[in-house]
């Protein structure tokens, strides 16, 4: 059964910069989706990876000055998360006329050139953080016509699926989380690009002889820091790698790390401190 628990948290005063701070924070100890309503934000986390002390050194050492933060949980037994999702407002996210993203029970959606299906259960990835806007604009900006892409950290694979529908042909996705794994594989379906290969894992799920033409990894800063060496490992002179999940005071140390290995810097993009950059090898 997949079981979760749902931690209320309540952030006062109720800001998006404190919320946005406390759950890069708590996905960092497993905690995979969360909810902003209007006292803060409910997070779920899997039941079997859920510690109260934890959370308590997430609290007790954030890292913002004059915010109060509380918060109870609550066990959930496993359950339709799709209509879990429906009720907390998961609404089609339109970018122009180039991408909508809805679920299947949405309707009146309009018209985009590209039309992903994506539902997301508990998996993380619909399109609703600035992490994941950031990627999807990067991606519909690049030329991926008969290219190859790796998503890292793939989550409900909506990254993989737009760049397969974006022209790449040779496209692979990896979770380390067996949840979001299997919902990756039931979204590719749904969007008629079961071509997409999804593996279970981490970056030891890079293979040996994988070369691609572009690296994805919305994940944090942390994981983007220790892996850096294995996705470079499976570029080739001229691929690029797109990195997000991070915030703008990040970004010198990861670029450090990327110079390291032998990549350029390209740009970046932001928005309310969340960033994304580039690099090339």
């Amino acid at each position: 059964m997949n079981d979760y628990t749902k931690v209320q948290f309540t952030v006062t005063p109720n800001e998006e910069v404190a919320t946005d701070v406390l759950a890069a924070l708590l996905a960092e100890v497993g905690f995979e989706s969360f909810v902003p309503d209007g006292n803060g934000m409910e997070a779920y986390v899997p039941h079997n990876l859920y510690d109260e002390n934890s959370i308590a050194v997430v609290v007790d050492n954030f890292p913002l000055d004059g915010y109060v933060i509380t918060y109870n949980s609550e066990f959930i037994e496993g359950e339709d998360w799709n209509a879990e999702w429906e009720k907390n407002y998961f609404q089609p996210i339109v970018l122009g006329e180039e991408c909508v993203i809805h679920s299947t029970f949405h309707t009146d959606v309009p018209k985009a050139r590209y039309d992903i299906l994506i539902d997301p259960k508990m998996a993380f990835g619909t399109g609703y953080h600035q992490t994941t806007c950031h990627m999807l604009r990067a991606i519909l900006a690049s030329d991926m016509k008969g290219k190859s892409v790796l998503d890292m950290g793939c989550g409900t694979a909506l990254l993989a699926i737009l760049a397969r529908k974006h022209g790449a042909t040779d496209v692979v996705a990896i979770d380390i989380d067996e949840f979001a794994y299997e919902n990756a594989k039931e979204n590719v379906v749904l969007n008629d690009t079961a071509d997409i290969e999804v593996r279970l894992g981490g970056a030891e799920a890079i293979k040996e002889d994988d070369s691609f033409d572009f690296v994805i990894a919305n994940i944090n800063r942390n994981i983007l820091l220790a892996d850096m060496a294995n996705y470079v490992r499976c570029m080739h002179a001229g691929s690029q790698i797109f990195i997000s999940g991070f915030y703008t005071e990040d970004m010198d140390v990861l670029k450090e790390e990327a110079a390291r290995n032998g990549l350029r810097y390209i740009d970046y993009a932001e928005d309310n401190r969340w960033a994304m950059m580039r690099f090339e090898k």
